[in-house]
């Protein structure tokens, strides 16, 4: 599944992903505050939000469908495979480019491949 979110509708998620379950009432006003956004906008931008998935609109609660760990692993992925022809390799030297790793992000990478490869 492929999901695009636009810098705002980004920023609109977390926030209903750090608040969730939240009332459509209480986005509207932290929208308000954040956004300088009506009420109608705010109303449009969950739904929106809603039609792509990622949450559900439940009698005036909103809550995720997908976590926003979930969601930014499906957009890695695609990052990868799309500009990388799925290379996690190829991206990770990329990324490093000419920097050098400190001994805390290689040992976390090497953790982070060490639980991967036992699942």
């Amino acid at each position: 599944m492929e999901i695009q979110l636009g810098v705002i509708e980004s920023r609109f998620a977390d926030m209903i992903w750090e608040q969730e379950p939240v009332t459509t009432s209480e986005l509207v006003k932290m929208a308000e505050k954040t956004f300088q956004w009506k009420r109608t906008t705010t109303h449009t931008v969950v739904k929106r939000l809603c039609e792509k998935g990622l949450f559900v609109n439940t009698k005036g609660t909103v809550t995720s469908l997908i976590s926003r760990r979930e969601f930014l692993s499906m957009q890695s992925r695609k990052f990868v495979e799309d500009t990388f022809h799925g290379s996690l390799p190829a991206f990770i030297a990329a990324f490093t480019g000419k920097n050098t790793l400190t001994p805390e992000e290689a040992a976390k990478i090497q953790a982070i491949i060490d639980q991967t490869e036992e699942e």
